[in-house]
């Protein structure tokens, strides 16, 4: 792992701030920041695999030192990248990086600092951060989609509630037939992938053929690119991602009724197509009384989504346990 900091001015030290960390599959973040979600300091990692969860936790813990002698700080939060016990702050398993299964990272979070700890998984704690602070502000509740390598743990965020509120929404192992085709295995970054290689076969003297010439993996990244160069099969690709991650989606609103619908990740780079596209097929799944059904936004903190999140986290529980 290679170190990485860029510092921002921090503010007196009187101010209550908090530590934010994201643990990703391929890049760690500890950002000390306020109770506004503001970032004052910034601390990025990048991931190497073979090191495992050990490699991921000494750098933290190597950080938490570096930071101790910081009187303002109140507590910490964690968005980590799988599933997690949020009542315990146990890492059930990792689907990137060995070494995670069954570790007691509230616990030992707490041990090393001193200092009160949450732990949830990293899409609710984006979720929290675009609703309060991000794509969603303003409308309650936000129902947030990451659109990654998977399509796992989309969050919906409550900003009503005074510390804030997500829970797990698991969009991408809902269903779109009854084969078991599930919206992860349709519009997940690997399973956009799979069709660009489909397409690039069936037309090798296309666009995405000679973009993604020699790929074995990460097709869906030169997919903006085709769509740039007006390449029909690209956007005919993208109408049918969207189109099925409308039908998704459209349960959800049906189930929980959100005001705005937030679309993060990766693919979600796309940026305005993908997020025109999914507006425009919505409203057709939607039932009469909830049309035109809720607006489809893209992420505005990127990066800082988990980070922000997380330090909102940490500080809506120390309130509530005041």
């Amino acid at each position: 792992m290679v170190l990485r900091t860029g510092r921002i001015s921090i503010r007196p030290i009187s101010l209550v701030l908090y530590l934010g960390i994201e643990i990703g599959g391929t890049k760690l973040q500890v950002v000390v920041g306020d109770a506004d979600g503001v970032i004052h300091e910034r601390f990025r990692f990048g991931v190497r695999a073979e090191e495992g969860g050990a490699g991921i936790r000494r750098h933290i813990a190597d950080t938490i030192e570096r930071l101790r002698p910081h009187p303002s700080l109140r507590g910490i939060g964690v968005g980590y990248g799988g599933p997690v016990d949020w009542r315990t702050g146990r890492v059930c398993c990792s689907h990137h990086v060995v070494g995670w299964s069954e570790f007691p990272l509230g616990d030992w979070l707490r041990e090393l600092s001193g200092l009160p700890v949450t732990v949830d998984n990293d899409a609710n704690v984006a979720a929290l951060g675009e609703a309060r602070r991000g794509a969603g502000q303003g409308h309650n509740p936000v129902l947030y989609a990451t659109l990654g390598s998977g399509v796992g743990g989309p969050g919906c965020g409550w900003a009503d509630l005074p510390w804030g509120h997500a829970g797990e929404v698991e969009l991408g192992h809902v269903r779109l037939d009854r084969a078991g085709t599930t919206v992860e295995s349709r519009c997940a970054g690997w399973a956009v992938d799979r069709r660009i290689r489909a397409l690039a076969a069936a037309e090798p003297g296309g666009v995405l053929a000679r973009l993604t010439a020699g790929m074995s993996r990460g097709e869906a990244r030169h997919l903006g690119a085709a769509l740039a160069a007006g390449d029909p099969a690209a956007w005919g690709l993208l109408e049918e991602t969207a189109r099925d991650l409308a039908f998704g989606l459209s349960h959800a609103v049906h189930l929980l009724h959100p005001a705005v619908v937030v679309l993060g990740g990766g693919l979600s780079l796309l940026g305005e197509p993908l997020r025109a596209a999914v507006a425009a097929g919505l409203p057709g799944f939607v039932m009469d009384a909830f049309k035109p059904g809720p607006e489809v936004r893209l992420a505005g903190l990127a990066e800082d989504a988990v980070p922000v999140g997380a330090l909102l986290s940490a500080a809506g529980a120390l309130v509530a346990d005041r």
